[in-house]
């Protein structure tokens, strides 16, 4: 599944038309009954919950929450669809059942920053991590100067402090590393400034929404500013060293409309790319699939105001045929731009990643690379890689159950991964990335995006090949492969945590992950390190998580909880820490480790950071924000 599978979405669902209650059905509760918490929560919610299907959160889970945040998720959240014939009254009962307490959860952080502490001044020498992908390429290489890790100290890391994410399931959001401070957002919507020693707290800011987006910082008119989008696809700028908002603006109004990709920060301008969920609530027999196209904003950096807009599908949506409900469906849609923009100053050029369309006809640019030109919006040249990609969960259904699968009925296979932009030994660059059909393309930016090279890496599917992202040095680009499979779980196994349709499977231990160095030029496979045994039930080897680099060290984290230092040279393990495990926190939030997925670590100063924490279909919850050093530093 999409977006909502390993490496690719989801805050609260996936498969939400199947679990809980459809609107109709909520809508025609009986009146004291559905007035009480329990009532609601077992007609509605608990055959999901409780049985982890698409691994929604449990009761246990759940209950870390506040109500505040649980009715957040059920007003303006990913459970609104779901809660939409709910009285405010029948809301803030089931808000209150799931947290097991009527009043708000103390969120107050118990270490503050000492308020005579070093103000906020940045330096472009001192070590920093910026942005998604730590500088405008999307390398996520962190040269040695920035690092100050060596490759023969990652063999010493040790935890140093640990940070829990209040209200939170999830640990999805990329940290930023600037002037001594970081800068990290939660599915809990809030975003946290830390400091990058310690890890005590500057400041803390509600957001309207989940913030999974990597954030960057750049300077304005009083000071330094950090920017970053939300699942409601809003753009915000931040005061760094406040937390005051300086400007909040809506890219998309679509109803299912998110910021996936993290923003780009260049020369006064943010550029902020939107996915949606359409591609899930599409699926809904009574929807009117689907409207949703993908796009790339340019905003002033300064003011928020939206320059250009330009979308990923060209065609407006038009209405096309009725399925055998006689709902009228639309297309084309989707090409959803999920990863974070590269940037090209020489070629004035923004290049993006897109997803696969949602409905019939399928088109041109979805599974594609695109340039757009930066200072008008322009489309100037794309790349498809996979054909008739339309696709959306109603696929996923027996075939006598589908009522909005394109007939297309395309794999899947859109891009998770930023276009990471490489110099060549001939001289020439390239423009590569990994798809979920567990290919790796290079296209040449310079003459249209004609195809340099291709290397199939993995299996690929739905929740496989290349998910969120790889990394370059000078020589190689280092790819993490998913290839998640799903089995039925025996009766009584521990490990069927999750089902599908009220059918428990476990993942299969013994199928996917590996990573692999590829040579930048050719794409020739310079070495392949396969997964490790999974050594605890339910364990999934599949590697979704965005990989990093350092001079000499290649970290991939895994859904099995692992972070794992690979040699650059031959792909030899160095170092190996499982990350899923409760934490004592510095914050004195209650924290456990799970599943890492999404972002990938972040290297500067000396330290690495890494968000434990991801849940879907059997891989495992989590809400801490780790610390590793090596010891005397």
């Amino acid at each position: 599944m999409k977006r909502c599978g390993f490496g690719l979405c989801c805050e609260w669902l996936v498969l939400l038309i199947f679990c809980c209650a459809t609107k109709a059905a909520i809508a025609q509760s009986n009146g004291g009954a559905a007035n009480e918490g329990h009532s609601l929560y077992g007609q509605y919610c608990a055959s999901c919950h409780d049985n982890g299907v698409a691994r929604a959160p449990s009761r246990g889970e759940m209950a870390e929450m506040s109500p505040e945040s649980i009715e957040d998720a059920l007003t303006t959240g990913r459970m609104s669809a779901q809660a939409a014939g709910l009285s405010a009254e029948q809301i803030k009962a089931l808000s209150q059942f799931l947290s097991g307490q009527e009043g708000p959860k103390t969120t107050a952080a118990e270490f503050t920053c000492r308020a005579d502490g070093p103000a906020f001044a940045p330096s472009a020498d001192e070590p920093h991590w910026n942005g998604w992908g730590v500088g405008l390429a999307q390398s996520r290489f962190q040269p040695a100067t920035m690092a100050q890790l060596s490759a023969n100290e990652v063999p010493q890391l040790k935890l140093k402090w640990a940070f829990g994410f209040v209200d939170a399931t999830q640990a999805y959001a990329q940290p930023a590393v600037i002037g001594g401070r970081i800068f990290v957002g939660s599915s809990g919507r809030r975003v946290y400034s830390l400091d990058a020693k310690t890890g005590c707290s500057y400041w803390t800011i509600r957001t309207e929404a989940p913030v999974r987006t990597a954030i960057s910082a750049g300077p304005y008119a009083r000071g330094w500013a950090i920017y970053f989008g939300d699942q409601h696809a809003n753009a915000y700028a931040v005061d760094a060293a406040t937390g005051a908002t300086l400007w909040k603006t809506r890219v998309d109004d679509y109803r299912d409309a998110q910021i996936t990709g993290s923003p780009t920060l260049y020369d006064g301008r943010l550029y902020v790319p939107v996915s949606s969920l359409d591609e899930v609530t599409g699926a809904d027999a009574k929807d009117e699939c689907c409207k949703f196209r993908g796009s790339l904003s340019a905003l002033d950096a300064a003011t928020g105001k939206i320059l250009w807009k330009t979308f990923t599908i060209a065609e407006e949506p038009r209405s096309t045929s009725k399925n055998r409900q006689g709902v009228q469906l639309w297309g084309p849609s989707g090409a959803g731009i999920w990863s974070s923009p590269t940037i090209d100053p020489k070629n004035r050029m923004v290049y993006v990643t897109t997803g696969d369309d949602y409905s019939d006809p399928p088109t041109k640019t979805s599974d594609s690379f695109m340039a757009i030109d930066m200072d008008t919006g322009k489309v100037a040249w794309s790349h498809q890689i996979t054909k008739h990609d339309a696709y959306n969960v109603d696929c996923d259904l027996p075939v006598d159950k589908r009522v909005n699968c394109p007939a297309s009925k395309g794999p899947d296979f859109d891009f998770g991964s930023s276009a990471i932009l490489v110099n060549l030994a001939n001289g020439r660059r390239a423009l590569i990335a990994g798809q979920k059909s567990g290919v790796v393309s290079a296209v040449d930016p310079d003459h249209g995006g004609a195809l340099l090279w291709q290397r199939r890496v993995g299996h690929g599917g739905t929740l496989g090949g290349v998910q969120w992202g790889s990394a370059a040095d000078a020589e190689n680009v280092y790819v993490a492969v998913s290839d998640v499979v799903r089995r039925a779980a025996p009766p009584g196994s521990a490990a069927g945590r999750a089902s599908v349709f009220g059918v428990p499977y476990e993942l299969d231990p013994k199928i996917g992950g590996g990573i692999f160095a590829l040579r930048l030029d050719t794409g020739e496979l310079v070495w392949h390190a396969p997964h490790p045994d999974c050594e605890k039930p339910g364990c999934s080897p599949a590697q979704s998580a965005a990989v990093t680099a350092i001079p000499g060290i290649v970290f991939s984290g895994g859904v099995d909880g692992h972070l794992r230092a690979y040699s650059a040279t031959d792909g030899h393990i160095v170092w190996d820490v499982d990350t899923e495990r409760e934490y004592k926190t510095v914050n004195g939030v209650k924290a456990r480790g799970g599943s890492i997925d999404g972002p990938g670590a972040v290297v500067t100063g000396g330290m690495l950071y890494v968000n434990s924490g991801y849940f879907f279909q059997g891989s495992a919850p989590g809400n801490v924000l780790l610390a590793f050093s090596v010891d005397g530093k």
